[in-house]
């Protein structure tokens, strides 16, 4: 043990030999930290917005229903999705977020509360991202489910979904966990459902 009585921790496989090195240190010091390629890109914030937009279930569906986006990653692999995307000009998070969910789905919607952010982090050739994501629960005030109004046409279909089987059909554990407490917001205040002074 050292002073202070914390054990060091050297991993033996990032020491290399130290020329001149005295006798008894077993001519051994730590290598440099490496660098990646990536520490060196420059770094960009976005932000974007979107959420889970419902609306009251019909006669023999089971509960409200959200709508959802299948789309296909880069590596061609089909994804369930929230609708979602980039602020455009002045538009603050709230007002992206009606306005995407329209452009991929559709439906004309309403902000009733909000659901929560989610931050990461990821890299392309030329900078790495920080991308900040708000999400909203909206009820539906209009609009046909339907793709076909989105310009960047990265959604391949939408459809209505089970509030209480969204978590399972999403593809990412972040999304599935705001379907999660937007699932408990509606089993608790059902009218959010619907359009309405927000709660």
């Amino acid at each position: 043990m050292p002073p202070g009585g914390s054990p060091l921790r050297v991993d033996p496989r990032r020491l290399r030999p130290t020329p001149g090195a005295p006798p008894g240190t077993g001519g051994l010091s730590p290598l440099p930290t490496p660098v990646t390629p990536q520490q060196h890109l420059p770094v960009v914030d976005e932000t974007s917005a979107g959420g889970v937009v419902v609306r009251p279930a019909d006669d023999g569906e089971d509960g409200p229903q959200a709508a959802v986006i299948v789309r296909r990653n880069r590596a061609g692999r089909l994804e369930w999705c929230l609708p979602k995307g980039h602020l455009e000009g002045t538009e603050t998070p709230q007002q992206a977020a009606i306005r995407e969910v329209f452009e991929e789905t559709g439906i004309a919607g309403e902000i009733r509360t909000t659901l929560g952010v989610i931050d990461y982090w990821f890299s392309g050739e030329t900078r790495r991202v920080h991308k900040v994501v708000h999400h909203y629960l909206l009820s539906m005030t209009g609009g046909t489910l339907t793709v076909e109004g989105d310009p960047d046409q990265e959604a391949e279909d939408a459809f209505w979904v089970p509030v209480g089987m969204l978590p399972e059909r999403l593809s990412y554990p972040n999304e599935q966990r705001l379907a999660v407490i937007a699932r408990q917001l509606l089993v608790r205040a059902p009218g959010l459902a619907r359009p309405g002074s927000p709660q």
